[in-house]
């Protein structure tokens, strides 16, 4: 090769984009039990996106193999931040991306994506389980099995057709509450601060400050908003005496969402006929909180999100996101750090 034509090649691959160039991706953990990242998904990750140098280190090279990494997979802590010092991309592998949010990550030009949308459908069975367990008194049936107990006139089931749910976060948990409550027959109607999808079915949309509006109308408040500083304690005293007596809590997005004590005293007055709850504050919840004392508060332990498809799904997200960084283009599931989703 001439050396003015070396020269001008050498010259072209200088400017040429990030996204032709060889990226170095680290899986910073071994995932999480319902999305593992061992040998396996490893080699579908690479497999998907050949171009991009994965690296997946033991936890003493860790720190090492983070100084000149691109993008990382998996956990991420201002340490990792301040060693990672030509990140532009970190990809985690939950939905709540409260724990991340360290001043480092917030105010840098990284990226973060996270897992959203992905348990939408297993949290949205889960949530309607949880109203199911309460409106056909299944929380005091499948006890009675032990000691075969049969008293159907025990038993005054709430038939869901024509009740109203109101669904707090309508993103893809609250979309999908929606649509398997819609198809038990109840109107719906949603609250969330950014527009929502286009449902033919839901009755109205409202942003968060005119939820208090909205709440005389509730015979179930289901809650799947994200936990931010604006949704912290957003449900507590005042807004369980605005539901309708009788009426129902489901939550499974965050515990912090909602007041503990003024469920408690919702509940012991009667004025809820009851409440399924998925996530709590703290986690998990002391054994001798006032909660676990009412047969009418159905509470499982954060496992709304868990089903046999959601490895699947975060793999095939993982995949997709490293091939769209490795070619420079626009990734998915993108976080606003600012707003906390």
């Amino acid at each position: 090769m001439k050396p003015a034509l070396l020269l001008a090649f050498v010259a072209l691959a200088a400017i040429l984009p990030s996204s032709a160039q060889t990226k170095k991706v680290v899986v910073t953990g071994p995932g999480y039990y319902y999305a593992p990242l061992g040998a396996a998904e490893i080699s579908q990750l690479r497999a998907a996106a050949p171009a991009v140098n994965l690296v997946a280190p033991p936890k003493d090279r860790l720190l090492a193999e983070v100084a000149d990494a691109d993008g990382i997979i998996g956990i991420v802590n201002p340490e990792i931040l301040r060693a990672a010092t030509k990140l532009q991309w970190v990809q985690v592998g939950v939905a709540g991306v409260e724990n991340f949010l360290t001043p480092e990550l917030v105010n840098s030009n990284i990226t973060l994506t996270n897992c959203k949308i992905l348990q939408g459908p297993e949290i949205g069975d889960h949530a309607m389980a949880l109203l199911l367990a309460l409106t056909r008194g299944l929380y005091r049936a499948i006890p009675a099995r032990a000691t075969g107990e049969w008293a159907p006139r025990a038993y005054s089931p709430i038939e869901l057709q024509g009740r109203t749910a109101v669904i707090v976060g309508m993103g893809g948990i609250g979309v999908q509450i929606a649509v398997r409550a819609h198809a038990s027959g109840m109107h719906i109607i949603g609250v969330d601060p950014k527009d929502t999808p286009y449902l033919p079915f839901l009755r109205s949309s409202h942003p968060p400050d005119h939820l208090d509006v909205v709440l005389p109308e509730a015979d179930v408040l289901f809650l799947a908003a994200p936990y931010t500083s604006e949704t912290d304690r957003m449900i507590g005293a005042r807004q369980f005496s605005l539901m309708k007596k009788n009426s129902y809590f489901i939550a499974v997005s965050r515990g912090k969402l909602y007041d503990h004590a003024a469920l408690v005293k919702a509940i012991e007055s009667g004025h809820l006929a009851g409440a399924g709850l998925d996530v709590t504050d703290p986690e998990p919840l002391p054994k001798d909180h006032p909660l676990w004392k009412f047969d009418n508060v159905v509470i499982t332990p954060h496992i709304a999100g868990r089903s046999d498809k959601e490895h699947e799904r975060y793999i095939a997200l993982f995949k997709e996101n490293l091939r769209r960084f490795a070619a420079g283009l626009p990734l998915l599931n993108v976080v606003d750090k600012r707003k906390g989703y």
